[in-house]
């Protein structure tokens, strides 16, 4: 048995950024951490990619690191997204997150200048060996271009600080074998809300999840359902939940999320190119479906 430490175990938001006339509305962003903790949210992931961090400047990328861990104040864990595909600027960027506070880092595999598989083991192990906090591995091929594989896992999975992955390939057949052969020594992560109950039912500890920034109570209760024995239960929630989940990905993450919570009032649909507002028609789509659940 591995004696690495679980960074969490249930549903993680992975909170949007908001903005006011191109600026990041910490205001906002303190309502929003407060919501989350308010309604059971397990971790709060700030700086991912739904939090916009590939248009946030260096000073907002550190200052919303740093404005989540104070308002959080040890209530749930932070995790930092710090990830990156310059290594050198992870390693600082990491370095950062660690001295002011974030219980541990998500890290995205390089993307656009992608890796080999030696490559990608050497960028991990350069950031796990500059920072002294545990490591959450981000896979994500879909937008990076490249996948992590069984054998880089292995690799990862022998450094200590290196604890657990987010995965979001949406392969549930690679997820079992990394289940399989890594339970004892990597954490997994659902990176995708249609997922979770699958992902929890192979060993998994729990979701980052686009879906807790509209229904934190309720993502936050199909892992709780799961860890208490009522699988049936859990996995009517997600069900019920799956339209809802799958329209927050009607057009690409985080336009509709970010739309979303504009339509339920937390703060204005407001992105960055090249990002930007959503096609009429799946806005009236999304607003139907929020109908629908109650949450406008």
């Amino acid at each position: 048995m591995s004696n690495k430490e679980t960074v969490f175990t249930g549903a993680a938001v992975a909170i949007v950024t908001p903005f006011t006339n191109d600026k990041v509305n910490y205001e906002q962003l303190g309502m929003l951490i407060e919501r989350q903790i308010a309604n059971s949210t397990d971790a709060i992931v700030i700086c991912g990619t739904t939090g916009e961090s590939s248009t946030l400047t260096d000073e907002e990328h550190r200052e919303c690191i740093r404005y989540c861990v104070e308002k959080t104040a040890g209530r749930v864990p932070v995790i930092a997204g710090t990830g990156s595909n310059d290594t050198a600027y992870a390693i600082e960027l990491s370095k950062y997150a660690c001295d002011v506070g974030a219980d541990a880092l998500l890290l995205v595999t390089p993307y656009y200048n992608k890796a080999t598989p030696k490559g990608m083991i050497k960028n991990f192990l350069a950031v796990a060996d500059a920072t002294d906090k545990p490591i959450i591995l981000y896979n994500v091929p879909s937008r990076t271009g490249c996948n992590i594989t069984l054998p880089v896992y292995k690799e990862l999975a022998k450094h200590e600080r290196i604890v657990a992955t987010k995965e979001a390939s949406g392969n549930i057949s690679a997820i079992a074998e990394i289940a399989a052969e890594l339970g004892d020594d990597l954490d997994i992560y659902s990176g995708n809300d249609d997922q979770i109950v699958p992902i929890l039912s192979l060993g998994g500890k729990g979701v980052i999840s686009v879906l807790s920034n509209v229904v934190p109570k309720e993502t936050h209760d199909i892992c709780k359902l799961w860890f208490e024995g009522k699988a049936k239960e859990s996995a009517e929630l997600q069900l019920k939940l799956l339209k809802l989940a799958n329209t927050l990905f009607c057009e690409v993450n985080p336009v509709p999320v970010k739309t979303a919570m504009s339509l339920m009032g937390f703060c204005s649909e407001e992105m960055r190119l090249p990002l930007c507002e959503m096609e009429d028609a799946n806005k009236a789509k999304l607003a139907a479906v929020m109908k629908e659940y109650g949450v406008i």
